[in-house]
Order: structure tokens, then C-alpha cells, then sequence
């Protein structure tokens, strides 16, 4: 084999190498960014408070004044614009969060409130707490949460993911859901290595 067939089957064994290498560590870096910036990153999230309408009647009127002027409306096919305030929401339970562990930090209040319509959020307010990997917001059927068994007890709810791990923030509770029945905890829950970074216990 001559000197130049030689360098070049080097050559070609080097590339090779390389190009393996290459194909394992951009995945292995593209991982370890999603996994491990989140907790260089803070990210801020401010929602207003949600308000449902309200069918009270208005300040200054009867209900049969509100209902002949509705009977009126109708029998002269014409629109009645009839001004109903919104009613406070109603807090049932409230928590103060607090962190797992001493990397792992938590902070700010939580409520559960009933809004005009009947549906029910879990609110936070000031919330601080270290961000992390894929965190969920759960609701947990404990009185305290301290490891995943906790956690991923029977009747737990996902909320969904946490949309920052700092500000003001609202999340749905499903109609079903009843928490008036036993204790329950709110978890912010790293779903990738099932670790808990911050618990808040509901009480009335």
C-alpha cells in the first residue's frame, strides 16, 4: 500500500471518529441545556385575578322592577342593557409555600377560590420558587408531600406544567375535583426526576 493510500484510509478513520462524536455529544449537550437552564433562568408570569359575571341585581333596584323591565324588553322585541357587578370571588383554602430541601426553594401564597360562575382556581400570588426541568403544578390528597409516593398518591391532580416560576398565576381545578373532602397539598413537581421543588398545604 502506498505511502498516500495509507494517509488517506487515516484520514478517512479520523472523520469517522469524529463524526460519531459529534453525533453523540450535540444530543447529549441539546439534553443537558433542557435539563439543567432552567435553573440558571428565572421566568416571570403575572395574571390578573379572573373574574366570572355576576347576576345580582343592581344597587337601587327591586327584583320586580328587574323583571318588569326584562317582561317589557321582550314583549317590545327591544334590548334592555341591565349593568350586573361582579361578585368577589370567594376564598375556600390558602397555603404559604415552602421549599423541599435547601437547593430547592419556595415561596409566596396560594388560594383556592370559587368564582361567580361556580368554577374553582388555584391562584398564586408572589410566587418565588427554583425553576427546574418540565415543573408541574399537583394537587396531592396529603397532608404534607415529601417524595414521589406522596406525590403520585390516588386521586392526585395535574394542573398542568408551571407557567413561571415566578409572578401572579391562575390554574383551572376540574369540576370534579373536591377538596373539601380530606387534606391536600399543592406540590410544584420536576416530572423528569420526580423531585419536589416547592409544597404548600391547603387549609381553611
Amino acid at each position: 500500500m502506498t505511502k498516500v493510500a495509507t494517509e488517506s484510509k487515516k484520514w478517512f478513520r479520523r472523520r469517522g471518529v469524529v463524526v460519531v462524536i459529534l453525533a453523540l455529544a450535540i444530543p447529549a449537550i441539546a439534553l443537558g441545556w433542557w435539563l439543567f437552564s432552567p435553573l440558571l433562568l428565572n421566568e416571570t408570569v403575572i395574571e390578573a385575578f379572573p373574574r366570572a359575571a355576576s347576576a345580582q341585581i343592581p344597587e337601587g333596584s327591586t327584583a320586580e322592577e328587574v323583571e318588569a323591565a326584562m317582561v317589557e324588553a321582550e314583549a317590545d322585541n327591544a334590548t334592555v342593557s341591565v349593568d350586573m357587578p361582579e361578585a368577589d370571588p370567594i376564598k375556600v383554602l390558602a397555603g404559604t409555600f415552602e421549599g423541599a430541601d435547601s437547593f430547592h426553594q419556595g415561596s409566596g401564597d396560594v388560594g383556592v377560590y370559587v368564582l361567580d360562575d361556580g368554577s374553582q382556581i388555584l391562584r398564586f400570588d408572589n410566587l418565588d420558587v427554583t425553576n427546574g426541568p418540565d415543573l408541574h403544578v399537583i394537587l396531592a390528597p396529603v397532608a404534607s408531600a415529601e417524595g414521589r409516593a406522596d406525590v403520585m398518591t390516588s386521586g392526585y391532580v395535574d394542573l398542568g406544567s408551571l407557567k413561571g416560576n415566578r409572578g401572579n398565576q391562575n390554574y383551572d381545578i376540574p369540576p370534579e375535583v373536591d377538596l373539601s373532602s380530606g387534606d391536600w397539598t399543592v406540590v410544584i413537581y420536576c416530572q423528569p426526576f420526580h423531585v419536589i421543588f416547592a409544597t404548600a398545604q391547603l387549609a381553611a
